[in-house]
């Protein structure tokens, strides 16, 4: 992929340069473009020594190549980290003073921007007027992270991580799966439909669309230091957040247990248990969710009883090898639940997933199909799991079912992120025909 890298003058522009590294490392052809003040910040070679290629910072350089037009004619992915208050108004307004500005105004493809500034200048009402006007037009604008900014400040504005920055702008540019990335399918491809098994490449496809999305592993309290868990990271869901608002969705994340950082423009609820769970996800269905995705392990069980003080150990010679019995009860299909309070409803549509192992009685795929069968969902995603599979890991292998086909979309091995986009690619799809936006509410 052709990526042109923007960086405005910003003192976060030394997070530039790992970003820049994030995509040469994932094989992409990138083309610094630094504004004049950025290069006070971070000097042409630094860039040119990253990305193996010419750095281009003026409209006058190699006046033959039109360089002013060229760029953003031929680029596949257009990014801008650090975008500045300044920048982010130039660009809103049409400028065309500098190398950068021209290349946003002739670039055809998908346009990420990643702001970086003081939080009074985020929240000025000049600067949220421009972030208004060119996520209007189509480019994706992230919102800042919270932390430390320049000196002592604290507070919006800081540049999100590159990694965050990254993952966001593989998805706008469609999920554009790397070389690792595999779509398999069994079925021979419809040639009058959209092919189900490549990304899409629309970087909008859930504009005006608001989806609830579960992650992590919820933990099940016995006593005030001891509790049943999982060995979820959320780190799929999180993804799963992240694509969504980047591709133009309202979201809201249930987080059970993750330490993982708040994608940027995502709303988040932190819960603990499985009951915390099932009422977070009902409450947020219930403002018009056009989809609920439930990527979160979910406790099957949890102690009867919680017990107010930490269980001792005994420490009569007679009693060494005891220990106490504790009685488990079932805990709500939340997933099943959520099918039965949408009832003939035609939305939220809903997305199970089934971390499944093999056993005597079937492989992965059936237990999956049978889980489908069971739980009444619109898309089940089954993914294999295991003590060094799939649990924290940064790539994955799933398979896509639907009850309406007996075939299985495999997808992977792959990064999570890409999972993600592959996820909501076939999401995309089952909405197209099926609710308005907004919901039926």
């Amino acid at each position: 992929m052709r990526v042109v890298l923007g960086v405005s003058g910003g003192i976060a522009a030394y997070k530039a340069a790992l970003l820049l590294r994030l995509f040469t490392e994932g094989g992409h052809e990138v083309t610094v473009v630094p504004t004049e003040a950025a290069l006070h910040f971070v000097g042409e070679a630094t860039w040119s020594a990253l990305s193996g290629r010419p750095v281009a910072t003026q409209v006058w350089s190699s006046v033959h190549e039109v360089p002013h037009v060229r760029l953003g004619q031929e680029a596949d992915l257009v990014v801008v980290a650090p975008a500045t208050a300044d920048l982010l108004s130039r660009a809103a307004h049409g400028r065309a003073d500098d190398l950068l500005t021209n290349t946003l105004l002739t670039a055809r493809c998908p346009v990420l921007m990643a702001p970086a500034m003081h939080t009074e200048m985020w929240s000025h009402p000049a600067t949220v007027a421009n972030v208004a006007v060119l996520r209007e037009r189509g480019v994706s604008v992230l919102d800042p992270a919270a932390g430390r900014l320049t000196g002592t400040d604290t507070g919006p504005g800081r540049l999100p991580e590159p990694e965050e920055i990254f993952a966001a702008a593989i998805a706008l540019a469609g999920g554009a799966p790397s070389q690792d990335t595999a779509y398999e399918s069994a079925a021979e491809p419809d040639q009058n439909q959209p092919d189900q098994n490549q990304p899409n490449q629309d970087p909008q496809t859930l504009q005006g669309r608001h989806v609830v999305v579960s992650a992590g592993g919820t933990r099940e309290p016995l006593d005030p230091v001891r509790f049943l868990g999982n060995r979820s990271s959320g780190k799929q869901g999180y993804a799963l957040a992240q694509v969504a608002a980047s591709r133009g969705a309202r979201v809201t994340l249930i987080s059970a247990n993750s330490a993982l950082p708040v994608p940027s423009g995502v709303d988040v609820v932190e819960v603990e248990t499985a009951l915390d769970l099932q009422d977070a996800v009902r409450d947020a269905s219930a403002d018009h969710a056009d989809v609920v995705v439930m990527a979160a392990a979910v406790a099957d069980f949890r102690p009867r009883d919680y017990l107010e003080a930490k269980i001792k150990k005994s420490h009569d010679p007679g009693e060494e090898h005891s220990a106490p019995t504790i009685e488990l009860v079932r805990n709500p299909d939340i997933l099943a639940g959520l099918v039965a309070d949408r009832g003939a409803a035609p939305s939220p549509l809903i997305v199970g997933f089934a971390a499944e192992t093999g056993d005597a009685s079937g492989d992965v795929l059936s237990h999956a199909r049978a889980k489908l069968a069971r739980k009444g969902c619109d898309l089940l995603v089954a993914n294999e799991v295991g003590r060094d599979v799939t649990f924290g890991k940064d790539d994955t292998l799933v398979h896509l079912l639907r009850p309406d086909t007996d075939e299985a979309r495999t997808v992977g091995p792959a990064s999570k992120v890409s999972v993600a986009g592959a996820v909501w690619d076939e999401v995309a799809h089952l909405l197209r025909d099926r609710t308005p936006v907004g919901g039926d509410g």
